[in-house]
């Protein structure tokens, strides 16, 4: 048999001598096909020529080396080159080209227009009647704003068919988070007020809606309505707070402020929401370099796969000077429909805002350098398994432990991308429920966790794990549809049919099929280590719990019996086992012990329990 011919190598110079020098993309292949890298040009004969005529570094020389073939296509402007060049790198992945890994779309608050509009989580097209603010950079911010606006304005947050069947107020309107509009406690005008007022504040008018409340709050006052006039300056208050944190001094239009750092071979990019003045948050991009560490070029690369296709802002801040700044500044415009300026050099709060996002973008590097590649492979893969539009920052899981329905505990423990984050871990002591009831202790569980954290006592999860399959889901769904809380993926943790490790099915809530993952898949890894710390902190507070009732005394659990007659009790029988032998006549002869105290401590010796 003939031995394989070795490959030729590519003959650049043939290939240039009819290339034209009209703008257009070039896509280089390997002898398999596969595009190594695409780039766009305004003279595509000149810039293909570069990458056989000048000294490159090791990075480019690797890809070059790898070339059988080029392909190009004509346009008939760079500025349409380049929205080519950004559409084929989206679809195609080159290896040596600057990937933007997440591409997702950003949630929305979205007020509905019904009569009683409600507030909600949106992410995806926005057709839907109504209204919808953001974006925001991630749910986690998204929610946080959720849960500002029911503490400020008590305006419903429930879906329909939750709020169409409800015959009594929920907790909501217990905890002053809603004014109950479903059984009709406000009226339609009062409420269209507080929609007033959380419009108003989510499009930046905070000054607006204080100065509105405090009108409202002098006309009360006036009117001898203390009470209503109290809980004005309460919110006028917590407004004026609130303003203070979120506003940037100046500012009142839309603006993104982008920094970037690069080191170590991996590179962050920090990307900063600023909408009608207020800062929505910001979110952290680790964008695929393939050894690029020029800032310059990985915000190029990032701004064009960032923002073509999306609402774009009329101002964008950088930390670095981007290549073919007008080019992009060009192809910006067209895209958003309204002139948009990339900016480096700035003064005053914008540069103390660039400083700001540089600092975040080199320590948010710093950080991923320096976490666990385990943990993050694992948090990585278990966003994909469950197909969740980003990559989870937060992850709590419940667990149930109890003796034959005794003594219940549960457990929250709680988990970032960097592992356990054991201060945020909680138990709760179970009582009041029928002994054995995992749903009712469940329920117990999450209602008295939530509750607090929509009170601002905490934040809630992007992931909630539950250790059961569809009917502890349920249960777990039905708290926090009445606790109004929205963002979170429910997720339940069942055992296989052979209760062996490594065949746990999860159930997606809303989801019939179950996910089954490998047994050797680092998401499903996370997932047990997440509930087997669950399970092992459950186990350890409800042992605590059950060795402190066998240490308590019964005589410490009978009401009139002080430590003085406990001491006395003892003395006189040699002990809790001779209190226990005594009769009601005996116990009755110690000093300070009446008749119906003595019948009281022999019951709680021999009653049939």
């Amino acid at each position: 048999m003939a031995a394989n011919k070795p490959t030729p190598a590519f003959d650049h110079k043939s290939f240039l001598k009819h290339l034209t020098r009209l703008p257009g993309v070039y896509r280089m292949l390997d002898v398999e096909g596969a595009v190594l890298y695409v780039g766009k040009a305004k003279d595509l004969k000149r810039r293909v020529s570069s990458y056989f005529s000048r000294a490159l570094n090791r990075r480019i020389q690797l890809m070059v080396a790898r070339i059988h073939s080029i392909e190009v296509t004509v346009t008939h402007t760079e500025a349409e080159a380049l929205i080519l060049e950004n559409n084929l790198i989206k679809s195609l992945k080159p290896k040596y080209n600057i990937l933007l890994r997440d591409d997702k779309s950003y949630p929305y608050i979205y007020l509905s227009a019904d009569s009683f509009p409600r507030l909600a989580y949106h992410r995806g097209r926005r057709k839907a009647k109504g209204r919808f603010f953001g974006p925001y950079p991630n749910a986690g911010s998204m929610r946080e704003t959720l849960q500002l606006l029911q503490k400020l304005f008590p305006v419903r947050q429930c879906d329909n068919t939750f709020y169409n069947n409800r015959s009594r107020p929920c907790l909501q309107y217990q905890i002053k988070r809603c004014g109950a509009p479903c059984v009709g406690l406000i009226s339609e005008a009062d409420y269209a007020e507080d929609v007033k007022d959380a419009v108003l504040f989510l499009e930046g008018k905070a000054s607006q809606v204080i100065d509105g409340l405090v009108k409202r709050m002098e006309r009360a006052s006036a009117a001898l309505e203390f009470e209503q006039a109290a809980r004005l300056r309460d919110q006028i208050a917590a407004l004026s707070r609130v303003q203070e944190k979120q506003y940037i001094t100046g500012e009142r239009g839309d603006m993104d402020i982008i920094a970037c750092a690069a080191k170590g071979g991996g590179a962050c990019v920090q990307l900063f929401f600023i909408r009608n003045g207020r800062n929505l948050g910001n979110k952290s991009f680790f964008p695929n370099t393939a050894g690029v560490e020029r800032e310059g070029e990985i915000l190029t690369a990032f701004i064009v796969q960032y923002y073509i296709g999306k609402q774009i802002p009329q101002e964008i801040l950088l930390s670095h000077s981007p290549d073919d700044k007008s080019l992009l500044e060009e192809v910006l415009t067209q895209e958003a429909g309204h002139q948009v300026r990339l900016r480096q050099q700035v003064r005053g709060n914008r540069a103390q805002g660039l400083r700001m996002a540089l600092q975040n973008a080199q320590l948010a590097l710093d950080a991923k350098l320096a976490s666990k590649a385990g943990m993050q492979q694992r948090v990585e893969a278990l966003q994909q398994s469950l197909s969740l539009d980003e990559m989870p920052n937060r992850m709590e899981c419940f667990d149930i432990s109890h003796t034959s329905g005794e003594l219940t505990v549960a457990s929250c423990v709680v988990f970032d991308a960097t592992g356990p984050v054991k201060a945020d871990y909680r138990r709760f002591n179970i009582d009041g429920i029928q002994g054995g009831d995992d749903y009712a202790a469940m329920a117990q569980a999450l209602t008295r966790r939530y509750t607090r954290i929509q009170s601002g006592e905490g934040v809630l999860p992007d992931i909630l794990f539950i250790d059961g399959g569809k009917g502890q889901l349920r249960a777990a769904a039905n708290v926090l549809d009445e606790l109004a809380v929205v963002g979170v993926q429910l997720v339940g943790v069942a055992k296989g049919p052979d209760r062996r490790p490594g065949m746990e099915q999860l159930f997606l809530f809303g989801v019939d099929s179950p996910i089954i993952l490998p047994a050797d898949s680092p998401a499903l890894h996370l997932v047990q280590q997440i509930r087997d710390e669950a399970h092992r902190f459950a186990i350890t507070g409800h042992r605590q719990r059950r060795e402190k009732s066998r240490k308590t005394s019964v005589l410490e659990q009978i009401p009139g019996i002080g430590a003085k007659r406990r001491q006395r009790l003892l003395k006189q029988f040699g002990g809790l086992q001779g209190v226990a032998r005594a009769g009601i006549v005996d116990l009755e002869r110690v000093g300070g012990i009446s008749r119906k105290l003595a019948e009281q401590i022999y019951a709680a010796f021999h009653e049939d329990k």
